[in-house]
């Protein structure tokens, strides 16, 4: 892999990144209360985590999380992976958004408490970018001699 590509895809990664293993470190020290919440909001989108109870939902959220995190800012992880993972987990979250109502009107535009999940696009366009641009700079059809 080239230089530039990994130049270009660094922000990327260390903006989601940071992001992303913040929450993971921040959900490990999640009291009862918090893994209610967060527990009780997957449940809304996702009926089958209600078999799960909310304190492991939430450790096991936070290891996820900071598992992503790692991946993304550790540059030995090869981008498509990473980009991979993250599209999925993004992908995850902006279901939740869209299968709870009280998130957004009926446009899809976030309400006042929809805002902090709404914003979860720009994760998934990150993970998108990421495995495009892998996809694109490793094609023999794209790739130039340096």
């Amino acid at each position: 892999m080239s230089l530039a590509a990994k130049l270009r895809r660094a922000p990327l990664r260390l903006a989601a990144g940071a992001y992303i293993l913040n929450s993971g470190l921040g959900k490990l020290k999640g009291d009862k209360e918090t893994a209610a919440g967060a527990h009780g909001m997957a449940v809304g989108a996702y009926p089958v985590l209600a078999k799960v109870p909310d304190t492991v939902f939430l450790k096991g959220l936070a290891v996820s999380e900071i598992a992503l995190g790692a991946a993304l800012l550790f540059p030995l992880v090869p981008a498509g992976l990473a980009g991979l993972a993250l599209t999925g987990f993004a992908g995850s979250l902006l279901g939740m958004y869209a299968r709870t109502p009280a998130l957004h009107d009926s446009k899809f535009r976030p309400s006042q408490g929809g805002v902090p999940f709404a914003k979860d696009i720009w994760m998934a366009g990150i993970g998108v970018g990421l495995v495009i641009d892998a996809a694109l700079s490793e094609s023999p059809v794209t790739k130039t001699e340096d």
